[in-house]
C-alpha cells in the first residue's frame, strides 16, 4: 500500500500558496485495509476514508468509465491494482494531475509543473469530455489564476465546445451550476469565469440571461461601451474591487439583465428594464436554487439602482421612499452592499472607472438624518394621532431630516 499527496495540495504547494487542503490518493489497498488500520468510510460514490487522527481524506486509486449522462453517470472501479497514473489521468486538468510521493517525490505524468510555470489550463485527456462539471472547473479556475496570466488552452476550449454542441451540458443539475458559480465569485478575477462560459458556448446554455446581454447596445451619452454584456463584465470587475462580497458581485452580474428582454425597435434605450430584471433574477434563483440572500439583494440591485444614480436630482420624499424600498432602516448592512453594487454600476463604464460615486454618500447621510427620527418620542409628543397618521407624522420628521442633509 502506497499513499500520495494529489490534487491541488501539489498545485498550490508548487506555486508556493497556502495548502488549505489535503487529499490523499491510496495505491494498492481495499476497503477492508482501510477500515483495519482505522479509517472512517464516507464515500458514497467511491471509496473515500477519513483518517482516525488528522480527519483528512483518503481515496482509492480509481478509474472511471461513463455508463449514463451527467456528472453522476460513472462505473467506477478502484481494484487495488489501478495504479497512481490510472488515478490522474482522470483527473480535470495538468495542474491537478500531480502527486508528492512520501518521500517528497513529486509524480507528474501530463506535464502539469511545465503547465503551472507556462500558466496554461489543459486537459488532462479526453476523459475530460465525459464530466460537463469541468466546464464550471476550468471556469472557475480562470478567476482564480487570471491574475497569475493562466490562459485556457486553444484545444480544450476547443473540447468544451464539443462538450456543449453535445448537449452532455444540460444535465447539469441547478445545484452544482450554482455551487461553481458561487465559488467563481469568489474568485480573485470572476469576470474570467463568465467570459470563459461564453467562449465556449456554455453561457448560452447555463446562463442564458446573462449570454443575451452582449450584442445589445446602449445609450452612447451614458454607457461609452456601449455593448450591454461588456458593461455588465466591466461592473463585476468594479465590484470586485470594490468588495469581497460574493453577493455583491452576484447583483453586479444581475444588475441590467432586463436589457436583455428589451424589444429591438426600442433600442438602445431600455424603458422599463428594472422591473423586467426582477422578473428573470427571481426565475434564474429559483431555477439554480441561488440562496435568498444573494436573490434579494440582487433583486433590489436591480429594482433601485437608476434611482439610486439620480440621488442629486431627488427630493427628499422620494430618497425616503427609496430607504423603505430597499430595508435601509431595518438592513443597514444589506444597505451598504446595495451601494457598493450601484457604485460598481456607475464605475462599470468605458473611461469612467475612477469617477467618484457621491450618489453613495448622499443615501448614507439621508440614511442617518430619518434614522435618527425616534418614533416613541414622535408619539409622545403627538398623542392625539392615531392609526395610519402616526405613521405620516413619522415620515414628515424623516422628510424635513433629510432634506437637512442633502
Amino acid at each position: 500500500m502506497k499513499i500520495y499527496l494529489v490534487g491541488g495540495a501539489v498545485r498550490d504547494k508548487l506555486l508556493g500558496l497556502e495548502i488549505k487542503d489535503r487529499d490523499y490518493v491510496v495505491v494498492g489497498a481495499t476497503p477492508e485495509d482501510m477500515v483495519a488500520r482505522g479509517f472512517k468510510p464516507v464515500g458514497a460514490d467511491f471509496p473515500v476514508f477519513l483518517h482516525p487522527d488528522t480527519k483528512e481524506e483518503y481515496a482509492l486509486a480509481r478509474t472511471e468509465r461513463k455508463s449514463g449522462h451527467g456528472y453522476k453517470g460513472f462505473t467506477v472501479d478502484s481494484a487495488p491494482d489501478v495504479t497512481l497514473e490510472d488515478d490522474l489521468r482522470r483527473r480535470d486538468l495538468t495542474i491537478n494531475a500531480m502527486a508528492e510521493g512520501q518521500d517528497g517525490e513529486i509524480i507528474d505524468p501530463f506535464g502539469g509543473a511545465n503547465d503551472l510555470r507556462t500558466g496554461v489550463l489543459r486537459h488532462v485527456s479526453l476523459a475530460f469530455s465525459e464530466d460537463p462539471v469541468r466546464i464550471l472547473r476550468v471556469a472557475r479556475f480562470a478567476a482564480r489564476y487570471a491574475q497569475r496570466g493562466f490562459k485556457v488552452a486553444p484545444d480544450t476550449c476547443d473540447l468544451m465546445q464539443e462538450i456543449v454542441a453535445s448537449g452532455e451540458i444540460d444535465q447539469l443539475v441547478p445545484e452544482r451550476v450554482w455551487a461553481e458559480m458561487e465559488r467563481a465569485l469568489s474568485e480573485d478575477q470572476p469576470h474570467h469565469f463568465f467570459q470563459v462560459l461564453r467562449d465556449c458556448g456554455a453561457l448560452k446554455r447555463l446562463l442564458p440571461e446573462i449570454d443575451a446581454l452582449f450584442g445589445v447596445p446602449q445609450p452612447e451619452k451614458y454607457h461609452p461601451e456601449i455593448d450591454t454584456g461588456v458593461h455588465t463584465i466591466m461592473v463585476l470587475q468594479q465590484a470586485t474591487r470594490l468588495s469581497t462580497d460574493p453577493q455583491v458581485r452576484f447583483a453586479s452580474v444581475m444588475h441590467d439583465v432586463g436589457k436583455g428582454k428589451t424589444p429591438k425597435e426600442e433600442w438602445p434605450r431600455h424603458v422599463g428594464h428594472e422591473e423586467r430584471g426582477v422578473t428573470m433574477i427571481n426565475a434564474l434563483c429559483k431555477r439554480l436554487r441561488v440562496p435568498n440572500d444573494y436573490r434579494d439583494l440582487a433583486v433590489l440591485v436591480a429594482r433601485y439602482h437608476v434611482s439610486c444614480h439620480r440621488a442629486i436630482q431627488l427630493r427628499a420624499s422620494t430618497i425616503l421612499k427609496i430607504l423603505e424600498g430597499v430595508d435601509g432602516f431595518r438592513r443597514p448592512d444589506r444597505f451598504e452592499l446595495f451601494l457598493l453594487a450601484c457604485e460598481a454600476d456607475a464605475r462599470g463604464r468605458k473611461g469612467l472607472e475612477e469617477t467618484p460615486y457621491l450618489q453613495a454618500d448622499i443615501f448614507r447621510r439621508a440614511l442617518e438624518a430619518a434614522a435618527s427620527i425616534d418614533a416613541e418620542t414622535v408619539v409622545s409628543k403627538n398623542a392625539a394621532l392615531k392609526g395610519a397618521a402616526i405613521g405620516d407624522k413619522i415620515r414628515e420628521k424623516r422628510i424635513s431630516a433629510i432634506k437637512k442633509v442633502v
